[in-house]
């Protein structure tokens, strides 16, 4: 019994030690990407809080994986994501995408290509949160989609689309990250709590998409933050609590 306990103790250990050599290589080119000139001063003064090394280590990214950024906005995250996998893998923008075209034709960058450019993401008149139309992400067998900051934006029926859509380009065991900012479980909408999402109905949406739940991450937590303000109010904006969840489509 104690030789097979030393046993597991020395597999467990192994096993720890090559997944953290494992994503060194990853780490390194995340780090590079941070460093790049091309990041503004706007992009840069959000590092600390964002925690870009910290929270793609907890989604497992790796430098060859084929990766999908849903609805990238301003870029900020793909900044970083496109230059990681660009020598071995691939980087994928999908769904509001015209901010990152620009972005595509810098040096470094010219590997990213725009999915689902056909794609409409709109608000119907007086409507608080937005539709989306799209069938389809155009790619399959994705080894990552990520989606930050995104979820709280749509009406139920546009994200369910988007879950299905993530689903549908994913590879089976492919990983689906949301991170989003956190509202109280089953508060009903206000004008303060607009562009935060209760995380437990994101996890019951997203399972319900036919994905399973793999784990969650408090490097987003934040005390002070009492989930009562608007997050672009001064109090809590560039500090708001956000969850931070991995889920995976089933082998």
């Amino acid at each position: 019994m104690k030789k097979l306990i030393t046993t597991l103790l020395l597999t467990t250990l192994c096993s720890s030690a090559y997944a953290a050599s494992e994503f060194e290589s990853t780490a390194n080119k995340i780090k590079a990407a941070i460093k790049s000139e091309v990041r503004t001063e706007k992009d840069t003064k959000r590092d600390k809080n964002r925690k870009a090394l910290q929270t793609l280590k907890f989604f497992g990214l790796r430098d060859d994986m084929k990766i999908v950024e849903l609805i990238p906005g301003g870029g900020w995250y793909t900044k970083i994501l496109a230059p990681t996998v660009a020598e071995k893998g691939q980087y994928y923008g999908a769904l509001y995408t015209g901010p990152i075209k620009k972005l595509a034709k810098q040096p470094g960058f010219e590997k990213i290509k725009i999915l689902a450019e056909d794609s409409k993401i709109y608000k119907e008149e007086g409507a608080k949160f937005y539709s989306l139309e799209a069938n389809t992400l155009e790619v399959k067998n994705v080894d990552m989609v990520l989606t930050f900051r995104n979820y709280h934006n749509f009406a139920e029926e546009g994200r369910r689309k988007m879950n299905k859509l993530a689903f549908d380009a994913l590879k089976a065991g492919g990983t689906y990250a949301v991170v989003d900012h956190t509202r109280r479980h089953m508060e009903q909408n206000t004008p303060s709590n607009n562009r935060r999402f209760d995380p437990v109905l994101a996890i019951k949406e997203i399972q319900e998409a036919g994905f399973e739940f793999v784990d969650f991450s408090t490097l987003h937590y934040r005390e002070d933050d009492e989930l009562e303000y608007e997050v672009g109010v001064k109090s809590v904006t560039g500090n708001t609590d956000r969850w931070t969840i991995k889920f995976r489509k089933p082998i």
